[in-house]
């Protein structure tokens, strides 16, 4: 029997990683409105815990990869199986659907759950993923084909979803879930890139680009946060290159450090090989950064033909071509358009409004 309706409406639960901050968001979001549990591939954030009591937590401490294969979190079928039927939800909601969406559907193919499922995509698991191979892209057609509904950050993503066999995609930016307030000034050649430094983001290429603004424009610095398997690498390159002076690697920031360095640049590199639509772009454009982006569809959705930001193809114009930019009106058009277009609520909204319309 549903248990809608009774001491906060839908059950749902969050499948992910919840050492996430964007399964985080999602979390804070729904937890006033759901009956929400949550099962994690790897631990929970401490906020998580703060959300949630022990009982509606279920922490599976696996090391996902990035890829989709991951069969020690297929291991751990049995005991998330055996967690959902006790919790007995209405909904199953996965974040990255080829493994965390793939758990979803064992489950409930495995245990006959009633819980439906509600599938969001992350980029890689649908841009990525599928092109591996024939087994990738049947086992994403799987996931999709058991999700009643789907959501998608791109209208590009969300075309490949529908390529590949869902068929109720919701697409709204991931985004924000207030506007920073813009309370400082800004470094007219200062920039700065937070995207992972793995092969997928291409930090080399940031690195290649900054280099070039660096010879036209000597005062420009960069500040890349982040980590990842290259960055020992990254790091020995910007010494050879002599640009130890100008470029700073600083880790993995929190919240509030990387809320100061978005306040300050003036420019946002972001130039991985896919992607849908990146919180992170979104997050610097709320903060009046002009966003260099690689040409992807969805970078082209974001930005427009060169309105909020610039698509790098070739660096040898780059520098030239932001010189003869007004960062200033660009910095104020892109807050007003991130606060009428990239804001996470008005999505949080229509999603839970799709699933009451779907429920028994």
């Amino acid at each position: 029997m549903s248990k809608t309706g009774l001491s906060g409406g839908l059950k749902l639960v969050l499948i992910g990683d919840g050492e996430s901050p964007h399964l985080l968001k999602w979390a804070r979001a729904l937890q006033p409105r759901v009956q929400l549990h949550a099962i994690s591939s790897r631990g929970f954030l401490p906020e998580f815990r703060q959300l949630l009591p022990d009982a509606q937590r279920l922490a599976l401490n696996t090391s996902p990869d990035h890829g989709g294969g991951n069969i020690a979190l297929l291991k751990q079928l049995p005991k998330v199986g055996a967690w959902l039927a006790e919790t007995d939800a209405d909904w199953l909601h996965a974040h990255y659907l080829t493994s965390h969406g793939t758990l979803a559907w064992a489950s409930k193919a495995g245990w006959r759950l009633r819980a439906q499922i509600a599938g969001s995509a992350w980029g890689s698991d649908i841009l990525v993923t599928p092109q591996r191979g024939a087994s990738w892209r049947w086992l994403t057609r799987k996931v999709l084909r058991a999700c009643a509904v789907t959501t998608s950050d791109s209208a590009f993503m969300a075309q490949r979803m529908r390529e590949l066999g869902a068929s109720d995609v919701m697409v709204f930016p991931f985004g924000l879930e207030s506007m920073p307030r813009q309370n400082a000034k800004k470094t007219p050649w200062l920039c700065f890139a937070n995207r992972g430094l793995e092969p997928i983001y291409r930090p080399q290429w940031v690195i290649d680009a900054f280099a070039r603004i660096a010879a036209a424009q000597p005062e420009a610095r960069l500040v890349v946060a982040n980590d990842g398997s290259l960055r020992a690498a990254l790091e020995a390159d910007v010494a050879a290159r002599g640009l130890s002076a100008q470029v700073s690697f600083v880790g993995r920031l929190d919240a509030q450090a990387q809320a100061g360095h978005y306040a300050r640049a003036t420019w946002f590199l972001s130039l991985p090989e896919s992607d849908s639509v990146s919180v992170s772009v979104l997050e610097a454009m709320a903060h009046g950064c002009v966003p260099l982006l690689s040409d992807l569809p969805a970078n082209r959705e974001l930005i427009g033909d060169s309105a909020r930001g610039l698509i790098v193809g070739s660096l040898d114009d780059l520098p030239a071509r932001m010189a003869v930019l007004d960062t200033t009106r660009m910095a104020a058009g892109n807050r007003d358009w991130v606060a009428a277009n990239g804001l996470f609520e008005p999505g949080v909204q229509r999603f839970l409004t799709r699933l009451r319309e779907l429920s028994p």
